[in-house]
C-alpha cells in the first residue's frame, strides 16, 4: 500500500536537529528494528507519539519536541490488517513480542526476524498497533505506528519533517553549556 499525509514523532530536544535519522534506532535497537538496522519511528496520531516517547519515563513526563512529517511512501505492508498479516505471514504474537526481554538475553526477537524477512521482500515500512502502556483504544481511536526501514527526501518513500519556519536547530552545537 501507499502511506500519504502526515505522521508524528516526539523526539528528546537534545537530537531534534536530525528529525529524519534512524541512527538512534540502529544504536540501542526498536522492536522492528535491530541493533544495526536504521528505523524511523513515527505515530498516526500525536497522542500516540507522546505515548510511545514517554515509555521509559514512567512515572515523570519528559519534555519533549513533537515533529510532524509529510509522508509519501509505497510498499508499505499495514500489518493492523489481518488479511494483510495473513498474505505476509505475520502472527499477533510476532508483533508483541517482549522483544527487549528477549534481546537481553542474547535471543533474537521474533519481530527482528519479522522485520529483516519483510525489508528484504521489499517492504519500506510498516504500520502496527502501538504497544506502548495506555495505547488501549479508551480513548476512542486506534494508536497506530508508522515504522520506515526506507525513507528519503524523494519518492517512492517521501518521508520529510515539516519546518517551514526553520524552528528546529541545525546541529547539536545549539544544545552544548
Amino acid at each position: 500500500m501507499r502511506l500519504k499525509g502526515l505522521v508524528y514523532r516526539a523526539h528528546n530536544p537534545r537530537w531534534s536537529f536530525a528529525p529524519t535519522s534512524g541512527d538512534g534506532a540502529a544504536l540501542h535497537g526498536g522492536r522492528f528494528n535491530p541493533k544495526g538496522t536504521p528505523a524511523l519511528y513515527t505515530s498516526l496520531r500525536p497522542e500516540t507519539a507522546w505515548l510511545e516517547a514517554q515509555q521509559a519515563f514512567p512515572f515523570k513526563p519528559q519534555p519533549l519536541t513533537l515533529c510532524a512529517y509529510d509522508v509519501d511512501c509505497a510498499d508499505v505492508a499495514n500489518l493492523t490488517d489481518a488479511e494483510e498479516r495473513a498474505r505476509l505471514n505475520v502472527t499477533l504474537g510476532d508483533l508483541a513480542c517482549p522483544w527487549e526481554l528477549l534481546a537481553s538475553q542474547g535471543e533474537e526477537p521474533p519481530s527482528w526476524h519479522l522485520a529483516r524477512r519483510l525489508m528484504a521482500e521489499g517492504i519500506a515500512g510498516i504500520i502496527v498497533e502501538s504497544f506502548a502502556p495506555g495505547a488501549g483504544q479508551a480513548a476512542g481511536f486506534p494508536h497506530r505506528n508508522a515504522i520506515f526501514w526506507r525513507w528519503s527526501g524523494r519518492p517512492p518513500h517521501r518521508v520529510t519533517i515539516i519546518d517551514d519556519f526553520g524552528r528546529l536547530p541545525r546541529d547539536g552545537m545549539s544544545w552544548r553549556q
